[in-house]
């Protein structure tokens, strides 16, 4: 260590703890010196890169242990909607698209139209601030838990770079030693295989614009006929195999603005994945044969610093330095940390879900004020959006007078005007569509066929004339009511005005 290294040899292994933390029992004013010195200087650097802004690769080790097992249970179960969601279908409709151009979105079976944005604004306002009340409450869960990002890096990518190349420290020998024949075939099978994932995810999101019928026609049809689809997703996995292949945990810390968004969101109520100070500072290691209570009067804690909470890390953070921007919850640092104080014997929960309060005063989490706030505000979004959708008419009509046209006479003393008409089918049969006035006398009729039909999910177009008696009008606009009738039952009302003579 060089002479001008500010942070004394004996305690430079040693890391901040959480702000506002107490000191262990006994710190002298050279750990706390210490202590103030290494927090500053984690703040000025990412984990991820050199002090002179290098990459610095990520050699994270395989985690194991409950909270792993349970995150893995839950990632299978997001992978399998996702790459499903597309083929399962409820009434002919897929679980979920995103059709922008057709401008045809099905959510669980039902389809939704352009018409229907006041939904889609409610929904996401729903999502959002739900993820801003898990948050509030439970930090980055978003993050480590349901993330497609992360999901896919470390149920999937990570693990099947374990499968290849072995764990963290065989990775690292690997990437160390020089090039053979054995080191590029691995390099090799690994990128294909990351390329071949990644383009399978490319065709899957593509399935979720335009549906997975589209896409299997696109698959079995000529690929000369696509040439400008097959290079647009060629291009779409390049990029997903750059962010699980390279860029990984950077795309977390440099491009998603929400680790740094969530500074305003959490407070020392926050439920998040953190190290207890209190019970692991002064950090030492554990001696062989050494008693527990040798160990308390040198003031050491059961943090033994044998640092498997950092190796574990897929962001390369140390826990121990309190909450950071690139944590995201993941809760691989508890079971290293819970495996280590197993096999010394030591009670679990030196890292675990806690909160910044919950630490210094021992209290459970509690249901703060602006948690119950937004609760309040995310179950009335809800609600709303609930009735939005169960009170959504399955046929909805517009009436546009015909541009530039005026009144024309119907003969026997009528009037009559033209409109361009557009009907929404969004049930999921075809539907006989009839028009009928409600709040005046006169005749609506279709033009160019007998019978108008909408079909099933899709937009209808015609153009229809209504024809009033010309002593009827007592003004040269007159607002009219039209009830659109499916099938002989009459499923909304549009207004429209009716354009006649000065009087």
């Amino acid at each position: 260590m060089s002479s001008n290294n500010p942070i004394p040899p004996d305690a430079e292994r040693a890391a901040a703890p959480a702000p506002g933390a107490e000191p262990p029992p006994g710190a002298t004013d050279t750990y706390r010196a210490t202590r103030a010195v290494k927090w500053a200087d984690f703040r000025e650097h990412l984990a991820t890169a050199e002090r002179d802004g290098a990459r610095k690769w990520i050699y994270a080790k395989k985690p194991s242990g409950r909270w792993y097992d349970r995150r893995t249970w839950l990632g299978w179960v997001l992978l399998v909607v996702m790459f499903s969601g597309p083929l399962i279908k409820i009434h002919g409709n897929p679980l979920l698209m995103m059709n922008v151009v057709e401008r045809r979105f099905s959510i669980l079976g039902h389809i939704f139209w352009p018409e229907d944005g006041i939904i889609f604004a409610v929904a996401m306002l729903t999502f959002f601030v739900g993820i801003m009340i898990f948050t509030a409450a439970f930090g980055r869960l978003w993050c480590g838990w349901t993330c497609p990002q992360t999901v896919l890096m470390e149920l999937v990518f990570r693990k099947l770079e374990y499968w290849i190349e072995g764990d963290a420290h065989q990775q690292k020998a690997l990437d160390a030693a020089p090039w053979s024949v054995h080191k590029f075939g691995v390099k090799l099978v690994k990128h294909v295989l990351f390329f071949a994932i990644s383009f399978l995810i490319g065709n899957t999101l593509l399935s979720y614009l335009i549906g997975s019928d589209q896409l299997f026609h696109i698959i079995v049809d000529n690929p000369l006929r696509h040439l400008g689809g097959l290079t647009f997703m060629v291009l779409f996995s390049v990029v997903f195999y750059l962010i699980f292949a390279r860029f990984r945990e950077q795309a977390c810390t440099f491009i998603c603005p929400y680790g740094r968004f969530q500074s305003a969101l959490l407070d020392e109520n926050t439920m998040v994945v953190a190290y207890d100070p209190r019970r692991g500072e002064k950090r030492a290691p554990w001696k062989r044969d050494q008693r527990l209570e040798l160990r308390r009067e040198e003031g050491n804690g059961d943090c033994v610093n044998c640092h498997q909470c950092v190796s574990v890390c897929p962001t390369g953070i140390d826990i121990r330095n309190g909450l950071q921007m690139e944590c995201v919850n993941c809760t691989a640092c508890i079971d290293a940390c819970d495996s280590v104080m197993d096999r010394l014997k030591q009670p679990r929960g030196l890292i675990r879900f806690a909160s910044l309060s919950g630490l210094q005063t021992g209290q459970p989490m509690r249901f703060t004020a602006r948690m119950k706030l937004y609760a309040g505000v995310l179950v009335a979004l809800i609600s709303l959006f609930l009735y939005l959708v169960g009170t959504q008419a399955e046929v909805e009509a517009i009436f546009l007078r015909a541009p530039g046209a005026m009144f024309q006479s119907a003969g026997e003393g009528r009037l009559s005007n033209l409109y361009t008409v557009k009907v929404v089918n969004k049930s999921h049969h075809d539907l006989p569509i009839e028009f009928r006035l409600l709040n005046h006398e006169g005749n609506v009729r279709v033009l160019g066929a007998a019978r108008f039909v909408a079909l099933q999910e899709r937009i209808a177009e015609t153009s229809v004339l209504v024809d009033i008696a010309a002593n009827t009008l007592t003004n040269s606009s007159t607002r009219l009511e039209i009830g659109v009738l499916a099938d002989g039952k009459q499923v909304s009302i549009v207004k429209t005005g009716f354009i006649g003579p000065r009087h």
